[in-house]
């Protein structure tokens, strides 16, 4: 699981445990607006982050 926030961060779970989720890796942080959008490819490899800094980023997920 991926979420953005409102401090320009990206963040990854593992959502196993939906009570509990786990931290899987540090903060994404090279956005400089709120981080608005979050989304998996569905082969699961890629990882989409849209911020209203205006700028769409690419990752290698996982």
């Amino acid at each position: 699981m991926a979420s953005g926030a409102d401090d320009a961060t990206v963040r990854s779970r593992d959502a196993s445990t939906p009570t509990a989720p786990t931290p899987l890796d540090q903060p994404l942080t090279d956005h400089t607006g709120d981080a608005t959008s979050v989304a998996l490819s569905p082969d699961g490899r890629t990882l989409a982050t849209a911020s209203n800094d205006r700028t769409v980023r690419l990752r290698r997920a996982g």
